[in-house]
């Protein structure tokens, strides 16, 4: 399967996994609901760790846990790890290999935590050596760049958060996933074009914010792997604390903007930096933001906030694809990365 097939397979993983995954999710959930989980300490790596992020909102938004993101190398390098004994421990890791991952798990095992492992490898070692296993069942990805994968991690925090919620509203908007990852497909012809016109950018900043950071995260990270683009990402709110300076006519701006309650300082923000000169690309379901932009990828209107980075990702991925292509890259073969990578 190519990375081409690995993005368009995306509805089809998805649907498959909501089909088999809530019980899963049950489990985890009543698992967590028996013990006297205070807060939650994520581990992950690269396109994990941003999948992390958005269980951080997740988690925090729907179940009103605090999530704290793991500094692995407390455990690797200078071996003095944080007390866990009232956390849930999640490790993620499409591989289930990664060196400083299993680490900040098996330190949670020795110290009494209930741990958790996502992985897309039921055999490997972290998904071994957890309390509890999450298959996210994504079949083979043969590509470096990670693209379904990475949205079947998004989707198991879905899952897991509204389990343990136990919302069936939630659970409702959930089975709506696959409709709008299609809807998401739909939006490659725009995708190839705005490609097209960032052709020969080297550079650019990519922003996202609430749920939707996550977004900006791990496109940042595609255009990278993918297409050899020196992408910075922020937060709408933290680009304006100086990294905004960046701007001068003709820099290139990506950005989620999606509508939500976040929208009118983001529409400000947007119009400031198109007054400033800044070459800007729009995803988004807003029509203000929309109208006001006329290069845009029109997000599909039907997912909940909360839900809407697991579609959202997918335009970003085939812009990178295409930019790849555009530039004469192979975007299956990133140089200098391999699929599985290990750090200590």
């Amino acid at each position: 399967m190519t990375i081409y097939q690995e993005i368009r397979s995306q509805p089809d993983v998805i649907a498959g996994l909501l089909e088999y995954g809530l019980s899963q999710a049950h489990h985890i959930a009543a698992t967590i609901r028996a013990r006297d989980i205070r807060y939650v300490y994520l581990a992950g790596r690269g396109t994990s760790e941003h999948a992390g992020i958005y269980g951080q909102y997740l988690l925090g938004a729907l179940n009103g846990l605090p999530v704290a993101l793991a500094a692995p190398s407390l455990f690797t390098i200078y071996r003095q790890p944080p007390q866990l004994r009232d956390a849930l421990v999640i490790g993620v890791s499409q591989s289930g290999q990664s060196p400083d991952i299993l680490a900040v798990i098996d330190e949670a095992q020795r110290q009494g935590a209930l741990t958790l492992a996502i992985t897309n490898d039921a055999a490997s070692p972290l998904a071994q050596r957890a309390a509890l296993h999450f298959d996210i069942a994504a079949g083979p990805e043969l590509a470096v760049a990670a693209t379904k994968t990475y949205t079947a991690q998004l989707t198991v925090f879905a899952l897991v958060a509204v389990a343990l919620a136990n919302d069936q509203t939630r659970l409702t908007e959930l089975n709506q996933l696959p409709a709008a990852l299609t809807a998401a497909l739909h939006l490659e012809a725009g995708a190839a074009a705005a490609a097209a016109h960032f052709r020969e950018m080297r550079h650019c900043v990519v922003l996202g914010r609430g749920f939707q950071l996550a977004t900006a995260l791990e496109w940042s990270l595609k255009l990278k792997e993918m297409a050899y683009v020196v992408a910075e990402r922020y937060s709408t709110a933290e680009f304006q604390h100086g990294p905004i300076a960046l701007i001068e006519p003709g820099f290139p701006v990506l950005a989620i903007a999606p509508r939500d309650a976040g929208s009118q300082s983001t529409i400000e923000l947007l119009a400031r930096l198109r007054a400033a000169g800044a070459d800007l690309l729009a995803l988004s379901d807003d029509e203000t933001i929309l109208a006001a932009h006329p290069l845009n990828l029109r997000l599909p209107r039907s997912m909940p906030g909360w839900l809407a980075p697991i579609v959202a990702i997918v335009p970003a991925q085939l812009f990178c694809y295409h930019l790849a292509l555009a530039r004469g890259i192979d975007p299956a073969a990133p140089r200098g990365l391999r699929k599985v990578t290990r750090t200590e």
